[in-house]
C-alpha cells in the first residue's frame, strides 16, 4: 500500500486537530525533507507552529489507518521522497 502525499498531510491535520481539539481544516501542514534531518512537517494551528519529528508522523499515520480498519506498526511504514514524500506500508 502507498499513501501520497496529501493523504499523509491528511493524516497529520487529523492527529493534531484531535489533539487541540480543534476542526481538522483549522491545521495546516507542510511537509518537509532535509539531507541531514530526513523527514519532518510544519503544522499551523491557532496563530501558532510547530514542527514535528519522524516518528509524529508515524503516529499520525498508523492512527489514520487505525481509524480505516488498518492495523499497522511503526516497522511496516517506510517513508520516501519520490517527486514528493509518499509512505509505503509493508505487510
Amino acid at each position: 500500500m502507498k499513501l501520497t502525499e496529501q493523504e499523509i498531510t491528511n493524516a497529520l491535520c487529523v492527529n493534531m486537530a484531535q489533539r487541540k481539539q480543534l476542526h481538522p481544516s483549522q491545521v495546516e501542514v507542510v511537509l518537509m525533507w532535509d539531507e541531514d534531518l530526513g523527514f519532518s512537517a510544519e503544522v499551523f494551528a491557532e496563530g501558532r507552529n510547530q514542527i514535528l519529528i519522524e516518528a509524529n508522523i508515524y503516529e499520525a499515520i498508523m492512527q489514520y489507518l487505525s481509524q480505516q480498519q488498518i492495523r499497522v506498526f511503526r516497522d511496516q511504514i517506510q517513508l520516501d521522497l519520490e517527486d514528493e514524500i509518499v509512505a509505503y506500508i509493508h505487510e
